[in-house]
């Protein structure tokens, strides 16, 4: 529970509401990061907001083939599974 409150306050209270980036570009980010750092499970949850705030699926395939050569061929294809599993989930 503390650590949720925590989430909440400052993931989604402080970072996302400051002015500076819109929603679609902070996804954008949030994906290329947790590609980076190969976090599926937090990929999967970024990946279906950033689709929700305006990021296509296109938009989607360029920031992982970015994460290919700039962090790793490995992370990448990972973050491609994660991400077409996603956008499979949604289209069902």
């Amino acid at each position: 529970m503390d650590m949720q409150e925590l989430v909440t306050e400052y993931c989604w209270g402080e970072i996302w509401t400051r002015p500076g980036l819109e929603r679609r570009h902070r996804s954008m980010i949030n994906i290329a990061m947790l590609a980076a750092l190969n976090r599926p499970n937090e990929l999967k949850i970024h990946t279906a907001g950033a689709l929700r705030n305006g990021v296509t699926k296109k938009e989607v395939q360029e920031i992982l083939l970015q994460v290919a050569i700039y962090c790793g061929v490995p992370a990448a294809v990972d973050s491609f599974r994660v991400a077409n599993e996603v956008i499979k989930d949604l289209n069902d």
